[in-house]
């Protein structure tokens, strides 16, 4: 295969930069924009390589193609109608691979996002990593604990840039919302609320299983995960409600609400995790819960999860629960923006006796509250736009590429989120509350059942690509 100059020009500064080490510590996008355009290269053009076209992959690509940087040059997939719909959108000129390790094995390409169902993330991060190529992968990072590490010892050994597909860390309100909490206007945090509604009933129907389409690579698509037979609830978007294949909504949505939790905070991991429910409401033939609960405690405060896929609450969809509860207030984020809503000062003693119907202490007087009197100074920012940060954590990638700085997702935050979203789906599972070492990244006491659930077996022959990569 012929190599263009530009290509061979451009993995070699990349192949320079790796060896001084990739810098540590978090760069804000502004900083590492500006920091980009100082290294030498900066204004080389970053060849991309997409590895699923499904509904985020068709994200990213509208999200790379931005990149005036950028040459989107390369489309993985295995279902051939999305292969035509990629190539339409990222143009025929893209060179075209069934086998995404036909991709890894092109020397033009310099990095890689991997857009695909949970269960292929780990694997494609790791195999990319070993063929030279920098990796944008999509969350949640892995479908199992230990597979966070096998990613984080892979990447360092080959000194390669991973972004973690958490793109809220990208958003400007985010950012701010985190300036505010870490500059203390919310005071000390307490509490954080995650809840997520919507309402799917009677749910996904129980089609037979049978013969895949001869349009998908079936083998291919299963890759790792066990050999079952072909079931449409199964493939495609479906995949999420299978245990083979995914977390559920905890580790769809928990890793991006409990991301940011880790990110504003700083916490490493939890310390205990607890979680309950199951696939109760829903009449189909898939296994994740429909309803889930999740407690987990941190350093100095808890978070409580929530999940409901047969009752659409008033929790709002995607981001729109969280919110985070301090000594002076409360202030709920979204995608669109967020909102720091003040506490009133009040004299406690007086508001409880108040409320239960006494009388304040010194007489029958009226406990009264002075106008604007409150503990931090209400906020509110409307201006969040989520199409944009798609395109701004691409944007930090591609810089960081050529800077070789930590992206803003790093690699090894996005593990530690994942395992806590992980040990909430084993505690599920297992009836048990989970402890949980954080440095050691073992469980403190618990059944068997649950060690074993902290790794899976990879199917033949994918399993000797592990060990080939681990060991």
């Amino acid at each position: 295969m012929a190599v263009s100059p530009r290509s061979v020009s451009r993995r070699s500064f990349v192949r320079s930069s790796a060896a001084a080490g990739c810098a540590l510590g978090i760069a804000g996008f502004a900083s590492t924009a500006r920091s980009a355009q100082r290294v030498a290269g900066a204004n080389e053009r970053v060849n991309v390589g997409l590895i699923g076209f499904g509904l985020i992959g068709r994200i990213h690509a509208r999200s790379f193609l931005a990149q005036p940087d950028v040459n989107l040059m390369a489309l993985s997939e295995v279902y051939a109608p999305r292969m035509g719909a990629g190539t339409e959108l990222i143009g025929s000129s893209a060179k075209r691979y069934p086998d995404f390790r036909k991709m890894l094995d092109d020397k033009d390409v310099d990095a890689v996002v991997v857009a695909t169902p949970d269960h292929w993330h780990a694997l494609q991060t790791m195999m990319a990593c070993a063929a030279g190529k920098d990796v944008y992968v999509e969350k949640p990072l892995t479908l199992v604990v230990r597979e966070g590490r096998w990613m984080l010892d892979v990447a360092r050994r080959h000194k390669r840039v991973v972004q973690v597909g958490t793109q809220n860390r990208s958003g400007p309100t985010f950012q701010k919302a985190k300036e505010f909490i870490n500059q203390g206007r919310l005071g000390s945090i307490v509490s954080v609320q995650n809840n997520y509604f919507r309402n799917v009933a009677p749910g996904f129907g129980n089609p037979p299983d049978g013969e895949p389409p001869k349009e998908l690579n079936w083998d291919l698509w299963l890759g790792p995960a066990p050999m079952r037979r072909y079931n449409p609830n199964r493939a495609i978007y479906h995949f999420r409600w299978f245990w083979d294949y995914s977390g559920g909504q905890m580790t769809n949505l928990g890793q991006h609400s409990l991301d940011l939790v880790h990110w504003i905070t700083g916490v490493k991991g939890a310390s205990s995790v607890y979680s309950t429910g199951g696939r109760t409401f829903l009449k189909d033939n898939c296994e994740v819960p429909d309803t889930q609960t999740a407690i987990h405690e941190y350093p100095g405060f808890t978070v409580v999860t929530q999940y409901r896929e047969a009752s659409a609450g008033t929790g709002g969809q995607g981001m729109g629960g969280l919110m985070f509860h301090g000594t002076k207030g409360t202030m709920p984020m979204s995608r669109k923006g967020f909102e720091l809503l003040a506490d009133p000062k009040v004299d406690p003693v007086n508001t409880v006796a108040a409320i239960l119907g006494g009388h304040p202490v010194g007489g029958p007087q009226k406990v009264q509250e002075a106008e604007g009197d409150a503990w931090t100074e209400p906020t509110k920012d409307e201006s969040g736009d989520p199409a944009e940060d798609y395109k701004r954590h691409a944007r930090n990638f591609v810089d960081c590429v050529k800077s070789r700085k930590t992206p803003l997702s790093d690699l090894e935050s996005g593990h530690q989120i994942a395992t806590a979203c992980h040990l909430a789906n084993i505690s599920l599972r297992t009836g048990q509350k989970l402890d949980w070492d954080v440095e050691k990244e073992q469980l403190k006491g618990g059944d068997k059942r649950a060690a074993e659930m902290l790794e899976r077996p990879y199917r033949q022959p994918w399993d000797k690509e592990l060990r080939a990569l681990i060991t």
